[in-house]
């Protein structure tokens, strides 16, 4: 397809779009940008979003899609509960995963993607079962890191969009796949970002001054 075909096919998604899938993608960006300045309001700008964009799968007849963004709603509900957990116990802090948490991002992506290829093969006319599959159990890992404040969620998530944007454009969606590139870069952003608050800072070094004594630098 050209790139002018491209174009005509962007602007005709834009004309067509109904306003709750332009609420639903502007909650979608609202929740990344929320997330990458580490602002709580993340969760319940998302849930909300969420349940819209399930309304318009259901609605479309996307039952798989439907079913991944109910986890996602899940997800959220257990990360907004995880990360303020109780009055007197302090917010949950950003970190890095340790190998145990790699253990359960690997478990989640690979079962995920097992799970879910048999079920989209078996119950969808889906003609990409394994590449969507793959996806959404990367979606899936990411989600799981963000809800345990991990600095790597980002990675799972941008694993996720890069392999999406192909597949958008696949399936003739690019406005979908022009809003997953910028959530691409602000993944990009939010990483840099929350891995400075997670890495620890390096104490000052004593150095000695010309009277012989010690000076911290």
């Amino acid at each position: 397809m050209a790139l002018h075909d491209w174009w005509q096919l962007f602007y005709n998604q834009l004309l067509e779009t109904g306003w709750l899938q332009w609420m639903a993608v502007i909650l979608g960006v609202a929740e990344v940008l929320f997330a990458r300045v580490n602002n709580i309001w993340l969760y319940p700008t998302g849930i909300v979003g969420t349940l819209l964009s399930i309304y318009i799968l259901l609605e479309a007849g996307l039952f798989a899609d439907s079913l991944l963004n109910g986890y996602y709603v899940a997800m959220s509900i257990y990360g907004w509960w995880y990360w303020v957990k109780k009055n007197n116990v302090p917010p949950v802090r950003i970190s890095q995963c340790t190998k145990q948490d790699w253990l359960v991002v690997l478990a989640i992506s690979i079962g995920g993607f097992i799970l879910l290829a048999a079920m989209l093969k078996k119950f969808t006319p889906s003609t990409v079962p394994f590449w969507d599959a793959w996806v959404s159990a990367t979606a899936w890992a990411g989600m799981w890191l963000l809800a345990k404040r991990k600095t790597e969620n980002w990675l799972l998530l941008n694993i996720s969009n890069a392999f999406a944007v192909p597949l958008l454009l696949f399936k003739q969606l690019p406005m979908f796949a022009v809003l997953t590139v910028f959530l691409f870069v602000i993944a990009v952003q939010g990483y840099f970002e929350w891995l400075k608050i997670a890495r620890p800072k390096q104490p000052a070094q004593p150095i000695l001054a010309g009277n012989g004594k010690e000076e911290l630098q």
